[in-house]
């Protein structure tokens, strides 16, 4: 595969099929992560309804999903970029689009400016200022904080790191009302409580390529019983983190007993699991996936149900 805006010379000397147009469009989308924006939206627009009390304006949920999309596919794309010495030795990222040589990494670093500069500008004039600014900030922690400085030097990297990720329960609430309170922060602390546990059950799955590429993930340098350990404990602050929002915010019944039903389901899972890990490092037995995906599931169907409380106690 080529460089896009690779000279004809280097090309014919390059192997394998040019790349098509198709080829370098998707190339260019996967760059922004789409899976992982998904579940960034997922965390912004209940929080609209729930900041609205009801049904959020139509314009307005649009405008903040635009340009979230574009914030969150810009940091995606600078990640790559800065990341593309190890993702081209790692199994679960050698497929991308730099890895692959689809798209050159100053063609990526142009798209993630782009896309960086409309987020801005689309939230800054359909939506407000303040939501601008938290984009802002949340893109710069995640390239700057995470990724550059954090990422490859310390077991705490995905700990403070999985900040930049809870800023879009932060968005959605300023979209509609324009400034902060505590209920927004307590559901930024549940994103952030419970961005360990997903993100070191799918590590445990690839410890080994972090391994190779020297990035200290913490089931790298601990026993996969330590891991589950930290997963437990993590897990429990995050339960009753989530609970919290229903003194805080004055919440209907729906939303605890939803949040309390969500939150023993994970529990247990995340139990399980660690007892998995006792006596052996065989990852057929831990089952570390199983967790992975069953906090994906945790996450949306709470805030589903912090969309749904106000609809329902109307």
């Amino acid at each position: 595969m080529t460089y896009v805006g690779q000279s004809a010379s280097a090309a014919q000397q390059s192997e394998g099929p040019r790349p098509t147009a198709k080829d370098v469009v998707a190339a260019y989308v996967g760059l922004t992560k789409p899976r992982v924006i998904e579940l960034l939206l997922l965390t912004t627009v209940p929080v609209m309804f729930f900041a609205a009390r009801g049904v959020p304006d139509l314009g307005l949920v649009v405008a903040t999903v635009v340009g979230g999309t574009f914030s969150a596919g810009s940091a995606s794309v600078f990640n790559c970029v800065y990341d593309r010495d190890i993702d081209e030795q790692m199994r679960r990222t050698r497929r991308r689009a730099l890895p692959r040589h689809i798209v050159s990494p100053t063609a990526a670093l142009v798209f993630g400016f782009v896309l960086a500069v409309l987020s801005t500008v689309v939230l800054a004039v359909w939506v407000n200022p303040l939501s601008a600014v938290l984009s802002v900030a949340a893109n710069a922690f995640y390239v700057f904080g995470y990724t550059m400085l954090l990422k490859r030097r310390t077991t705490q990297n995905i700990v403070w790191g999985g900040l930049a990720g809870c800023f879009p329960a932060l968005i959605g609430w300023t979209a509609v009302t324009g400034s902060l309170s505590w209920v927004p922060v307590v559901l930024f602390a549940v994103v952030f409580f419970w961005t360990p546990p997903h993100t070191w059950a799918l590590a445990l799955r690839y410890r080994e390529d972090y391994a190779n590429v020297d990035v200290p993930m913490l089931p790298v340098v601990a026993p996969a019983h330590e891991v589950g350990k930290q997963i437990v404990l993590y897990s429990w602050v995050m339960v009753a983190t989530s609970l919290l929002l229903w003194p805080v915010a004055d919440t209907g019944l729906f939303y605890p007993i939803a949040a309390g039903a969500l939150g023993a389901f994970f529990l247990i899972e995340a139990h399980r699991m660690w007892g998995r890990t006792k006596g052996t490092e065989d990852l057929s037995v831990i089952q570390p996936m199983r967790l992975f995906h069953s906090s994906n599931l945790y996450l949306s169907l709470l805030f589903v149900a912090v969309a749904l409380d106000p609809l329902i106690g109307r």
